[in-house]
């Protein structure tokens, strides 16, 4: 499983496996949780427009309407029964 690392505002950095993604209105986002695990925290990152030859960089999708909309879609890709807060 492909990971990625997320350097957070504060500069502490995680890595995350990347579960599925998709692209939603031109937008690329990732579904990643934090451990290979049945029990692991998921997050939904949301890829930000770059210059080209950077390195693509990613946010946390904050805004409820955003995270409802892609949240959705996540779930009708995935198999499994997945509950997103």
């Amino acid at each position: 499983m492909e990971k990625i690392t997320f350097t957070a505002d504060d500069g502490t950095k995680e890595e995350f496996y990347i579960e599925e993604q998709t692209r939603i209105s031109g937008i690329n986002y990732l579904l990643v949780s934090d451990s290979m695990q049945s029990e692991a925290n998921a997050y939904i990152l949301k890829e930000l427009p770059s210059s080209q030859g950077e390195e693509s960089e990613y946010v946390m999708v904050e805004d409820e309407v955003e995270f409802e909309a892609v949240s959705g879609v996540f779930s009708q890709m995935l198999e499994d029964d997945v509950e997103f807060e």
